[in-house]
């Protein structure tokens, strides 16, 4: 069985890696995918072996939370959590900014030991009432072996307290970093607070798309209509539906009526299908959850509720895909296991290497570049460089009428170079007005035309580096007549599903990547082997079970569309992963003192406060990246 699960707590690419691997180690569970960006698992488990609440209390063990209560809303929490995060991280900036002013000796009040033991006071209210939770958290990874971003900061912040707090008594009272302290505390809670809102920004599809998920619905009962809670509606449920209100759920019309039709109404259904033009409804039409009729009301037959919705199917695909994981990503989730150890290692190397050259003269530098090591390095930057890039791409896709089921399906379109079609259903729709008895003695452009924007669609892929190959039942005259008119160089008449299949296998032992869309079950055997294969939403079930990819709508440019946002996707999970290993490489030797072994006096000599910030804005700027994928 598989679940989206939501996972509460998690703040860095080490976050979403130890509760991964928490999960995969559990009896039950057969894989388990963290999303950081999407703040969720998607979990593949054997109920009868392990439940939800045993999955809850081993995450809360290790100090995240899984959201399985039906009565807990995740936009709830995230908002409490938010507004939470927001009031810590002003206050941080208020007690920071003052104590700052008195590190500096802006406000007067006293002599050095005075003002010491004041910014003491300061950083420790810092990072009691606006930085606990690095703590806390850090104290539960150290108790289970693992570690994570807020170890780095505890780490870090614990022991600039400790070695200022021994200089303002026992040692050299100018030697004090109070007013770095707390702005570490300052700028890392500033950091998450802006990727928040911008990991907001990521998400926008799925809240979009549970968006059009109605609330109520109006029941007919006795002859009496009353609204009603969505969930209280069940199959079979006779159920009225006015102008501009959404479908609620899935059914057959038993009557409609319209000012323009006394038999028929028109509903809206572009948000679905993305077909611009109200569809006819009358006796016998299936309506959809989260449609609006433009036009006219009718009653309905619940048929689909709850969860067995498209639209339910739709937001479940999207949120799947979105918590799936591409190749790369596998790569740098093993890195983001070892690399708070490794960060920690380095530090303490720093500190010895100080001491070892320069000795207890050079105390206080060793301290303070073993401090701005554990602070400066991010794994935050990693874990979000593939997800974020990844939620933007598969959000923008569905926005498109694109359903990608997994991030492996959408890494690889970017490496398709042939297209193996289905005609009919595919390319081509029959004229309902023709009495298919009678089609063979009609001119082929009378009876099977074809779909919008195909002839584009297919120069497009053409142009893109995309051979297309048309596969058709039909005699060789109408095959032939098809894919002049689609602009298709390649095609075969007569093809049985063995035909297709054979293609594919062909066209993939000569090294091709081979694409397959189709819409019926005599394509499912050349889907299931192609490298991507792709359904055409108004197909059978049993090709869209198959297919990693599903158009909802019949404008076929949706197809090149896709092919092209994956190489945009893909080119900027490229460019996150570069410039976040670029950052860890320049900085943490820069933060070390490498300068030092050039220069007396350095250029760039970076301090813990300016560490944090730069940490900060590493993570920022990788989550900004992957939104430019929105409006490319």
């Amino acid at each position: 069985m598989k679940q989206t699960i939501p996972v509460v707590g998690m703040a860095c690419a080490s976050c979403s890696a130890n509760v991964e691997r928490k999960l995969n180690s559990l009896d039950g569970i057969q894989s388990a995918s963290v999303s950081l960006a999407g703040r969720s698992a998607l979990v593949d488990y054997d109920p009868s072996k392990i439940s939800l609440e045993t999955m809850k209390k081993e995450i809360n063990g290790i100090g995240y939370d899984l959201v399985i209560e039906k009565d807990r809303s995740v936009e709830a929490i995230q908002k409490r959590e938010y507004t939470i995060l927001l009031r810590r991280t002003v206050l941080s900036w208020v007690l920071s900014v003052v104590g700052m002013c008195i590190n500096m000796r802006w406000l007067p009040i006293g002599d050095t030991t005075v003002v010491n033991q004041v910014a003491l006071l300061i950083a420790l209210a810092n990072m009691y009432f606006c930085g606990r939770q690095f703590y806390v958290s850090a104290f539960k990874q150290i108790r289970h072996g693992a570690a994570n971003m807020d170890t780095l900061v505890a780490l870090s912040t614990a022991i600039a307290f400790i070695f200022s707090a021994y200089n303002t008594f026992w040692g050299d009272a100018s030697l004090t970093y109070f007013d770095s302290c707390g702005m570490i505390i300052t700028f890392v809670l500033t950091g998450r607070l802006l990727e928040e809102k911008a990991k907001d920004g990521t998400a926008t599809s799925i809240k979009q798309l549970m968006g059009l998920a109605p609330k109520t619905a109006h029941i007919v009962e006795d002859g009496e209509v009353r609204e009603v809670p969505i969930s209280t509606i069940d199959v079979g449920d006779l159920l009225e539906v006015r102008p501009g209100e959404k479908v609620p759920v899935d059914g057959e019309v038993i009557s409609a009526e319209s000012f323009m039709t006394p038999d028929a109404a028109y509903v809206d259904e572009s948000m679905i299908t993305g077909e611009p033009t109200p569809a006819e409804k009358m006796k016998g039409s299936k309506v959809l959850a989260g449609t609006i009729p433009s036009q006219g009301k009718f009653r309905m037959r619940a048929r689909q509720v709850g969860e067995n919705t498209a639209l339910a199917h739709i937001i479940k695909v999207v949120q799947e895909a979105e918590g799936s994981k591409a190749p790369v990503q596998r790569i740098v989730d093993k890195a983001a296991l070892v690399f708070v150890p490794v960060v920690g290692a380095i530090a303490l190397i720093t500190f010895l290497v100080w001491l070892a050259v320069g000795g207890m003269a050079v105390l206080p530098k060793a301290i303070i570049s073993a401090v701005t090591v554990l602070v400066i390095a991010c794994p935050c930057a990693m874990g979000l460089a593939t997800p974020t890039a990844l939620m933007v791409g598969v959000g923008k896709a569905a926005d498109r009428h694109v359903l990608i089921k997994d991030a492996t399906a959408l890494e690889l379109l970017r490496k398709v170079n042939v297209l193996v079609t289905d005609k009919t259903g595919t390319l081509t729709i029959p004229n309902q007005q023709v009495d298919f008895t009678k089609a063979d003695d009609l001119p082929l452009e009378d009876r099977e035309r074809l779909k919008p924007h195909v002839p584009e669609a297919m120069a497009q892929l053409q142009k893109d580096g995309i051979d297309v190959w048309m596969m058709s039942g039909d005699k060789e005259e109408a095959a032939k007549y098809w894919a002049d008119k689609a602009g298709i160089k390649h095609y075969k008449a007569k093809c049985v599903p063995a035909d297709k299949e054979n293609l594919v296998r062909k066209l993939k032992e000569e090294g091709k990547t081979v694409a397959m869309i189709g819409d019926g079950i005599n394509d499912t055997q050349a889907l299931a082997l192609a490298d991507v294969s792709i359904a055409i939403g108004t197909g059978t079930d049993v090709a869209m079970d198959v297919a990693q990819v599903t158009l909802i709508s019949d404008d076929m440019m949706a197809l090149p569309d896709s092919v092209r946002l994956s190489r945009k996707t893909v080119k900027m999970i490229w460019e996150n992963l570069f410039w976040a290993f670029i950052y860890n490489l320049i900085c943490i030797p820069l933060a070390a003192g490498v300068l030092y072994l050039f220069y007396d006096n350095p250029p760039i000599q970076l301090t813990p406060m300016w560490g944090s910030a730069l940490m900060a804005f590493s993570s920022l700027s990788v989550v900004l990246n992957s939104l430019r994928l929105k409006w490319a």
